[in-house]
Formats: C-alpha cells, sequence, structure tokens
C-alpha cells in the first residue's frame, strides 16, 4: 500500500491507496511543533481506525510547503514505517515545463495539483485550490505550468476580519439565506463567501481570455464542494485531487525505476 501526503501550512491530508485505489483519507491539523513520535502515533492511530497497520504500508510520497516538517516527514518514513520515501521536489520530478520564475518558490502542492488535473480534463486546464491560500493555478495546451493568482484564503480572511473587528463575532463559513444579509452574522457570510465566489470567476474569467480558449476548470481544498458549483466555472469538483496527483507521480516514478 501507497501511504502519500499532502503537507500544507493549515492541513496535513493523508490517503492510503492501493492499486490505485484510495481506500482511506483524512485531514489532520499542521502542527509545527508536533516531534515525530507524536506524528507517527497521529498517523498509526489513523490507520488502525480502518484497520490498517504500518506494516501494510510499503511505499510513501509526499508534497510539503512547510519546512520544519520535511525531516520529521522523512523520519516518519524511514524510521516507523522502513521505506525510503520520495518528496515532491527532491527525489521526484512532476514532469511538468515551469514557466513561473523562479520556479523553486512554486508551492509542490500546486504542481502536484497540475499534474492531477492534467490526468482528468487534459491540456489546458485551470485549477482552483480552497487552501490556506486561494490559489488559482493554469497549465498551457502544450502541458507546461504558466503560474497564477494567490489570494488570502476564506480562513485567513475570516479570521483576520475577526480580529481587526472588536464587534464582529465568529461565524460558520457557509452560504447564507440571502445576499442581502439582514443581521451581522449573514452578512459576514454574504461578503466571504460571495466575495470568494466572485474572485475565483473573474480570475478564471481572466485567465481564460488570456489562453484564448474556455480550459475546463477544476476545484479542489476545504471549500470546493460548497464554493466551486457556485462560482459557475467550475466544472469538475474534486477534493482528493492533491492525493490523486501524489499517486500518479509514485506510478510515474515506479515505471521509470523499472526501465532504469
Amino acid at each position: 500500500m501507497l501511504l502519500a501526503l499532502d503537507i500544507g501550512n493549515t492541513n496535513i491530508v493523508l490517503g492510503v491507496y492501493e492499486e490505485g485505489v484510495l481506500q482511506a483519507h483524512w485531514r489532520i491539523a499542521t502542527e509545527r511543533n508536533k516531534t515525530v513520535d507524536q506524528f507517527a502515533l497521529e498517523v498509526h492511530n489513523l490507520l488502525g481506525f480502518r484497520g490498517l497497520t504500518f506494516a501494510q504500508i510499503d511505499a510513501v510520497i509526499f508534497s510539503n510547503v512547510v519546512p520544519p516538517l520535511m525531516d520529521r516527514a522523512k523520519e516518519l518514513s524511514s524510521r516507523y514505517l522502513g521505506v525510503e520515501p520520495l518528496v515532491v521536489g527532491e527525489n521526484v520530478d512532476v514532469g511538468l515545463p515551469i514557466h513561473y520564475q523562479p520556479p523553486s518558490e512554486v508551492g509542490a502542492d500546486r504542481l502536484v495539483n497540475a499534474v492531477a488535473a492534467m490526468a482528468r480534463c487534459g491540456q489546458p486546464v485551470i485549477v482552483v485550490d480552497f487552501g490556506t491560500a486561494t490559489t488559482v493555478d493554469v497549465v498551457s495546451a502544450e502541458g507546461a505550468y504558466l503560474g497564477g493568482a494567490i489570494a488570502p484564503g476564506i480562513m485567513i480572511s475570516t479570521q483576520a476580519l475577526f480580529s481587526h473587528a472588536a464587534r464582529l463575532p465568529r461565524i460558520e463559513l457557509a452560504l447564507p439565506p440571502t445576499a442581502i444579509g439582514t443581521n451581522t452574522v449573514h452578512a459576514m457570510q454574504s461578503g466571504i463567501m460571495w466575495g470568494y465566489v466572485g474572485l475565483v470567476r473573474e480570475l478564471v474569467t481572466r485567465f481564460r481570455a488570456e489562453l484564448g480558449t474556455a480550459a475546463p476548470v477544476i476545484a479542489t481544498g476545504g471549500l470546493c464542494s460548497v464554493l466551486g458549483p457556485e462560482t459557475g466555472v467550475v466544472d469538475i469538483v474534486e477534493p482528493e485531487l492533491t492525493l490523486r496527483g501524489l499517486w500518479l507521480l509514485y506510478e510515474r516514478h515506479l515505471r521509470a525505476s523499472r526501465k532504469a
């Protein structure tokens, strides 16, 4: 079985694949001060809930955008699982020409999403990720990663609003009953939720115009199932897109190793 991990700034998403089928997946909070032993215990318990054990994991691949957790993720794999991990950007090449400058500044998760989106939709393709940051990324018709846009994520924006406006409460991130909020909670939900719908719609519209084609759009990330359909421009909602991209990269690496 393959254990795939996407280590993000807010959450770590984990998934277990067997013969290309996602058997189980989880989302846990990213904690930069967590020791490797705590990390291992958490993964061990999650696997146990699904009747799985460390002994069944024979391969690990991960993407990471949190530098302090890089060594701990590697140690989790080597010490507790007994396998040398594949790391996107180190010993795993995503196989895409990268036009972003400098290429090293592109988050590993954005590239993994691009790989999965191309496999699902072909190219060109646009990927919207409702994560810690809301990102919109573009793959060209030639299969090159062009770049995109980065905006503060919904959680970051909501926290900033609550922290800097003394009379505004914490709210549930849900669509309000009407766009015209008739109380503070609904007014905040309208501004945040419909505001992000508009943000994504505008960026996709401009990206398509610059590409000169109505490229398909695939959405992922925590709120993709809620906001994606509301944008009117998202064609496919795929919450586990990053995990799928990690599995695809693992399979590509495996094939290349066999040929060598």
